[in-house]
């Protein structure tokens, strides 16, 4: 057993994340209509994802400068907000309701190391955000982490864990410090 960790065994050949032209002209298309602060009309930034394999519903709005790693990966629900900054690194599927709020800043990570082996091999695990869910401002979701309906992590707060449907949670990592009423 090795005490140390060696980079120099990383493979990641088994990920393949979709074909090598795809992802380099959605590498180009998405920082010029999508990471960008060009005021692009929304029409336009749903038509690009949608073209790319994004499944996005009704009202869905992108606010500027969010970088999504492969929008093939990538199911949006009706009216749900997109915030300015946000990172999707959606090297696995991520799953948001309807009428959720991914505020500046947020970061939805399915990508992550195993810390135990030598070679640190990837990790994916997929995201779901439930209905009605708010991730607040530079607050991050783990792989493999579901936000179930209408919970709320708080700013600058880490998700590890599940969290309950109606709990707002706060903290890294995140605990649970009372419920959601919607009056």
């Amino acid at each position: 057993m090795s005490n140390t960790v060696d980079l120099s065994k990383f493979n990641n050949g088994w990920y393949k994340p979709g074909c090598i032209l795809r992802r380099a002209i959605w590498f180009i298309k998405g920082r010029v209509i999508i990471n960008t602060y060009l005021p692009w009309p929304m029409w336009v930034k749903r038509l690009t994802l949608r073209f790319f394999g994004a499944k996005l519903g009704r009202g869905v709005v992108i606010k500027p400068k969010v970088n999504i790693k492969y929008p093939w990966f990538l199911t949006v629900g009706d009216n749900s907000w997109i915030g300015e900054g946000v990172w999707i690194d959606d090297l696995g599927k991520v799953t948001i309701g309807a009428n959720c709020v991914l505020s500046q800043g947020a970061m939805l990570l399915t990508g992550n190391h195993d810390y135990k082996k030598e070679s640190f091999d990837l990790i994916v695990g997929d995201i779901t955000i439930e209905d009605g869910a708010w991730i607040g401002a530079r607050a991050v979701v783990c792989p493999g982490v579901t936000v179930r309906s209408h919970a709320v992590l708080a700013v600058g707060s880490v998700a590890t864990k599940d969290l309950d449907a109606y709990g707002i949670y706060q903290g890294n990592p995140a605990a649970k410090v009372r419920e959601r009423v919607i009056q």
